[in-house]
């Protein structure tokens, strides 16, 4: 076998094999399938041979193009899967962070010019190499902290114009980065100001004219839909989401973040991937997305900043829920750090370390239909893996105020790495 380059002698090598077809759930999320003093051999972008290293190298006829890698006392994992961000954005609100601070709640934030009016307003006056350039600078940082797969959503045009901007910016990333993204169109995620008290026009702008145009174009392959009380109810939710369905996308909500209203039963009746948040989720709810094999991604971050309660993960996965977490990376979220979400996880959602990097690997990798190309370390997926400078899975999450990482190879690329043993 003839190899492109190969990683040897790491530590501990998690591969989390097994499950390209079905996400983790119960307790194989603690199950990371470890190899002591693996290896892994790549050849054009993807993974060929995983195992230990005297396996691996008795495999390789040649010697490799690149000399031989070694991370021993490493733990070497598979590139995070960041399947929910609002990664294009037009400005920044640093200044309702301080508002914020300062005891303003959100609608005095909003009537100040805040909020998402803000971003809004910033989206729609930002060029389109405006927009490319900063969600360039974010998906590059995301990069640096080991993330090699990022969903990106729309949702701050809120018209058709500036709806397809957005997502002809995520397009453009494919050429710039060398991460992979999976493009959502978002367009109901508020109601804009020139739609004020007429929510059921806006989601028929949102059904006759954007959903079409979004498909017509192949500019996205998820649609998402925020289902919340004074936002989205459920049967307008409903409509746009069948709606989507029918223009061949797949679903992903927004589901029970503030109150109760049924976006997580709704995320199942519809066949969603995933039904995100949750926080205030029904137990009949969650059993129905069990049901339907709905996946559960929990975004810690964002109760973090919003300085809230926290999703009740434990109960999901002793209730076989397949659980994945990401950033919600957002302007009101700054967190492009799955190291820090992952850390929020164990903290405050008590998810055991294995779990939660199950959770941001190969869950994540289902959450974006994305399971049998990334999300483990296997022969044929795409060479997305991370080399982290800690013995083990359990001392992530111990050490939690630092990138811990060494080495990420993206696509077979290594893009970055540290100097040094």
């Amino acid at each position: 076998m003839k190899v492109d380059f190969v990683l040897t002698h790491i530590g501990q090598l998690a591969t989390l094999s097994g499950n390209s077809q079905t996400p983790k759930t119960g307790e194989s999320m603690q199950d990371l399938s470890i190899i002591e003093d693996g290896a892994v051999a790549i050849k054009d972008g993807l993974i060929v041979a995983v195992g230990t290293t005297r396996d691996v190298m008795a495999e390789i006829d040649d010697e490799p193009q690149m000399p031989l890698i070694e991370f021993p006392n490493m733990l070497a994992i598979p590139g995070f899967v960041d399947s929910h961000t609002h990664l294009v954005f037009g400005g920044s609100r640093e200044n309702d962070f301080s508002m914020k601070l300062a005891g303003k709640t959100y609608l005095e934030i909003l009537k100040a010019g805040g909020g998402i009016l803000n971003t809004l307003d910033a989206t729609r006056k930002s060029s389109f190499a405006e927009l490319s350039s900063g969600a360039f600078s974010y998906g590059e940082s995301m990069l640096g902290h080991g993330t090699t797969t990022i969903e990106a959503k729309s949702g701050y045009g809120l018209d058709v114009e500036n709806e397809l901007k957005m997502l002809r910016v995520v397009e453009s990333l494919r050429n710039r980065l060398p991460a992979a993204f999976v493009s959502t169109f978002m367009g109901a995620h508020a109601v804009p100001p020139e739609y004020e008290n007429n929510t059921e026009g806006y989601v028929d702008l949102v059904v006759d004219e954007m959903l079409p145009a979004a498909a017509k174009d192949e500019l996205a392959e998820f649609c998402d839909v925020f289902c919340e009380k004074g936002v989205f109810e459920i049967e307008q939710s409903r409509r746009i989401l069948l709606a989507a369905k029918d223009v061949g996308l797949k679903l992903k909500v927004h589901a029970d973040e503030i109150v109760q209203l049924g976006g997580a039963g709704l995320a199942a009746e519809v066949g969603a991937v995933s039904a995100d948040h949750l926080l205030m989720a029904s137990d009949d709810d969650l059993e129905a997305m069990q049901k339907a094999g709905t996946i559960a991604t929990l975004l810690p971050g964002t109760a973090f900043s919003l300085d809230s309660d926290y999703a009740d993960a434990r109960r999901m996965i002793e209730m076989g829920l397949p659980v994945a977490l990401a950033t919600d990376f957002n302007p009101n979220c700054a967190n492009e750090s799955m190291f820090f979400t992952i850390a929020l996880a164990c903290y405050k959602m008590k998810m055991q370390p294995r779990e939660a990097i199950s959770a941001a690997t190969i869950n994540s990798a289902h959450a974006v239909s994305r399971g049998d190309v990334v999300g483990s370390i296997e022969p044929g997926k795409r060479a997305d893996i991370v080399v982290l400078e800690c013995p083990n899975p359990e001392y992530l999450s111990w050490r939690f105020g630092v990138s811990l990482v060494h080495t990420v190879i993206a696509g077979g690329q290594v893009v970055h790495t540290r100097l040094g043993p």
